[in-house]
Order: structure tokens, then sequence, then C-alpha cells
């Protein structure tokens, strides 16, 4: 399991990373990808390095991650990846990563780690696991970075879910300190707040000409669901207890990196940020037209809550 298996097309035909990728040359572009040592980062960093950028992969696992570089460089990448250790659970080893990229211009930013469903454990800086891996790294790296981005007047994407639909912004408990913990609603919520850091990042940043943008996969089978049990997935809609799925099909991680990919390099987002994009277009607005999963709420756009969430958040990375 993986992403959102409900926010998918009724079609079975999807686009590969490497469908959005044809003819686009990125020689002499930078891109970081976080999460690139399996599944879905693995593939987004594989098309970029294969159009030509220079791809760092920003991995917890560096043996994984050097695996990953060598494979990517052995189907005919121009320039192997670069490999660097980041930890999202902790964000000194953030600052650590954003300090070892230096004064290096940065074209492209994808924050594609991701956390979902794990027991409630904390940080060592006091977040709950899946808003520091999901929303409160991301948004420090995307800071720290901002310098480098802003030179090449560069793109940040956030990987989000459909998830952000089952949540409400709680402003108050960003770290389930005041609440029950429900491991799924919390995924959704941090997912909601990464959809609000898009805003927000936008807003500030549109000066310097960097955006940010928040993109679902869709349903994607990796090693992000495995804090999921069958029972888990079936209570929450994304498989029939018959093990079929509800609609459609899994995506492959090949068009699983499709979205995020269109995001980075798609001319009609050129200078547009705060959006939130699926299979590769600016999604909908939720209604009740919509099934859930599909679409994007419109609590998930909201400017004033997007510069609240900010400031309430802003200090606890600073």
């Amino acid at each position: 399991m993986a992403q959102n298996q409900n926010n998918q097309a009724a079609s079975d035909d999807f686009p590969t990373a490497q469908d959005v990728l044809r003819d686009v040359d990125l020689s002499g572009r930078t891109a970081i990808v976080t999460g690139a040592s399996s599944g879905v980062g693995t593939a987004i960093a594989s098309a970029l390095a294969g159009a030509g950028a220079e791809v760092m992969l920003a991995v917890r696992n560096v043996e994984a991650g050097e695996r990953v570089a060598a494979e990517i460089a052995a189907a005919g990448a121009a320039v192997r990846p670069q490999v660097a250790a980041v930890d999202l659970l902790s964000m000194a080893s953030v600052r650590a990563f954003a300090a070892g990229w230096g004064d290096r211009p940065l074209d492209l930013l994808i924050n594609n780690a991701g956390l979902m469903g794990p027991p409630l454990t904390r940080t060592e800086d006091g977040f709950e696991s899946q808003m520091a891996v999901n929303y409160f790294a991301p948004f420090l790296l995307s800071e720290l970075l901002l310098p480098n981005l802003a030179r090449r007047k560069g793109r940040v994407v956030i990987v989000s879910s459909g998830s952000h639909q089952f949540s409400e912004l709680r402003l108050d408990d960003l770290s389930y300190e005041r609440r029950d913990y429900e491991k799924f609603e919390a995924y959704g919520h941090a997912k909601l707040c990464a959809n609000l850091l898009a805003v927000e990042y936008s807003r500030r940043h549109a000066g310097s000409g960097v955006t940010m943008n928040a993109v679902t996969p869709g349903g994607v089978a990796t090693n992000l669901g495995r804090h999921v049990t069958f029972e888990d997935a079936v209570r929450l809609g994304w498989v029939n207890e018959d093990g079929t799925l509800p609609q459609g099909r899994m995506k492959t991680l090949e068009e699983g990196a499709a979205s995020p990919v269109w995001t980075a390099v798609a001319p009609e987002l050129e200078g547009r940020g705060g959006l939130y994009i699926e299979d590769c277009a600016i999604a909908s607005l939720w209604s009740s037209a919509l099934p859930p999963g599909w679409g994007v709420t419109a609590a998930s756009l909201d400017g004033d809550a997007a510069r609240l969430l900010w400031d309430v958040a802003e200090p606890l990375i600073r």
C-alpha cells in the first residue's frame, strides 16, 4: 500500500515519468530527491538523471542509495547521481545535509520521502514522527535551500496524498500532545499541513521566483505501506475484502513518479505555486460528486490557514 489507492483515474492508461520527460533536456540542471533509495523516489531520480539532470539522492540509508545511484548510472544516465545522508526524523540532520550542499545553485527540490501509519513516536525534536517526516523536515529543508533555489528560480515539489481529505487542521496540537493519536488521521493531518506549506511558501517567496506545489503520486505499492495491515486497508476502503481494488489498478513506480516529475518540469506551472497536482494536472476541488481521495479540499488551499500554520510551525524549526 502507498499513498491513497482511490486517488487514481478510472482508466488504466497512466503516463510514466519517462513519458513526461520525452524530448525534455535537463542537462546542466541540479535536483535533490529525498527518499530516493526506494519506491517512487528511485523512479523520480532515475527519470531526472535520464533526462540529463545532476541528481543528489538524499537518503537515510546511504548504502542503499549508492546501489540506486549505481543502477541509474548503469541504465545510461549522463551523470551518476550523488548520494548524501539525511534523516528526516532529525532537524539537526536536515541542517547538516543543507550545509553540505553549500552554495551550489539548485533547480529542483523534490521532497518525496514520507512516513505513513507508524505507532505514536516522538522525535528528538519533540515532533510526532509523521509530522516530522512529511511536514517539518521538508519545511526546514526548503527554507534552508531557498538561497540556492533562488539563484535558478527553482521549483520545490512536496509529495502529498489524497488522505489529506480525512483530517482537519489542528494548530493547537500539531504533535498529538492533547488528543488521541490515530495513525491514519495523523498521516492525513501531516499531508494537509504539507499542502498548506506549498501555499504559504509560494506566497512568501514569490519575489524570489521560487515556487512550491504539492502532488499526489496516486496508488503505488511501496514500502511506505509497511505499517499498513490488510485489515487497515479494508477498513480504509483501499482494498475490498477479497483483496481486489475498489477501482482501477495500482500504479507502477514509473507511473507514480509521473506526477511529481510533471510538477517539477511542466511549462504551464512556470511561476505558479501553492497548487495541488494529481494525474499530471492541477487537481479539481473536491466535492461530493467526487469519490473520497480524489481532488483537493478547499481547506488545503486556504491562504489564511496556511499563514497561521506557518506562524505556529516556523518557530519550532528555527
